[in-house]
């Protein structure tokens, strides 16, 4: 079982699967920002989604830009 946890921890990130890098996240202010958005980059405190509509039932909001 360790090995497996190992290996996955080692392949995750080149599946783009990395804690850090969600697919889209909820900025501390509830604005939900997916992988190639304008301010996707730039927010650092947030919840990580994996669907845009996950991160929008949370309770979320879509950018106004």
């Amino acid at each position: 079982m360790r090995r497996l946890i190992v290996a996955v921890m080692l392949v995750a990130p080149t599946l783009g699967l990395a804690a850090d890098d969600p697919p889209v996240k909820k900025s501390s202010t509830g604005i939900c920002h997916a992988q190639g958005s304008s301010y996707y980059a730039q927010t650092k405190k947030f919840e990580a989604f994996k669907a845009m509509d996950d991160c929008l039932k949370s309770g979320g909001r879509l950018p106004k830009k």
